[in-house]
């Protein structure tokens, strides 16, 4: 039996973290993975096209509304495209209480159950956001998820995140087995992205992964509530993900993150995004 690897997905909230998990373990599942999929999304978004659109019921909503003891894994999991097996944690009503609390719960809950059974290769954990703190960290305080991917683009703030996201990786590593497996590069079509995305990567001592170019097909295929690889099957986009199943099903370089400083973040987004201003400009 195959050791079950469990990864966490982090990176700025708005970048495309569940997109991009779903996208990927669909990718996954065409190549006959068995794969559990975590949302840790308050919104409870994470599970969307994979399951058609459905809004799963959430495991905090399905412990209210049980009686104690009644709570059963057929209530906690729905399976979407390819069998993928989806789980949304939830999270307290607006105002109240702790959203982190919500992934700890679940995930205690799911091993409480069995829900980590023989046949799964992989499970994902899709993270709000690049809080590394709480509840939010959980998936690697924890140990839960050794493998961590932070989804980015060229932009600041989505940079700034990965960095921050880093300091919580190393500090977590220095007392456990979590490693970084590499960037995903959600492409915002910035200047020279890659080249600014793959320099950030070299300073933070991994790699970007895959590039994911801008194509509206995505769009398309949320606004009919699948993934791309399910509602475009013969397009390059769908390929892209793939490639990018394909590159974390093999992958073996794992670091130790090394965090840089704001002005050393500053220095390579000035140099990338400057690149090309004296040509564009004639100065």
């Amino acid at each position: 039996m195959a050791k079950l690897r469990q990864i966490a997905i982090y990176g700025k909230g708005g970048i495309g973290k569940s997109t991009t998990t779903q996208n990927l373990t669909a990718g996954l599942s065409e190549i006959g993975k068995n794969i559990l999929v975590v949302g840790c999304d308050p919104k409870a978004d994470s599970t969307r096209l994979l399951l058609g659109g459905l809004h799963q019921k959430t495991v905090l909503d399905t412990i209210r509304d049980s009686i104690q003891g009644a709570v059963t894994l057929e209530n906690l999991i729905k399976l979407g495209f390819n069998g993928i097996r989806c789980v949304e944690s939830g999270g307290p009503e607006p105002g109240v209480g702790c959203a982190g609390r919500g992934i700890i719960t679940s995930i205690d809950m799911l091993e409480s159950l069995g829900a980590y059974t023989e046949d799964l290769d992989y499970v994902f954990y899709d993270v709000l956001g690049d809080v590394v703190c709480g509840g939010f960290a959980m998936p690697i305080r924890e140990g839960k998820a050794k493998e961590i991917y932070i989804v980015a683009s060229g932009e600041m703030m989505a940079l700034y995140a990965a960095n921050n996201i880093c300091k919580g990786i190393q500090k977590y590593a220095s007392r456990g087995e979590v490693r970084l497996g590499g960037l995903i590069c959600n492409s915002r079509n910035v200047d020279n992205e890659n080249e600014l995305l793959r320099a950030f990567a070299t300073e933070l001592n991994t790699r970007v992964i895959s590039f994911v170019p801008r194509n509206n097909i995505v769009q398309h295929a949320e606004l009919n509530r699948k993934t791309v690889i399910q509602y475009a099957p013969a397009s390059p986009q769908a390929d892209v993900y793939r490639d990018l199943a394909r590159a974390i099903d093999g992958n073996t370089e794992f670091t130790i993150p090394t965090p840089i400083g704001a002005d050393r973040l500053e220095e390579l987004m000035l140099k990338y995004g400057m690149m090309d201003i004296a040509d564009n400009y004639k100065i």
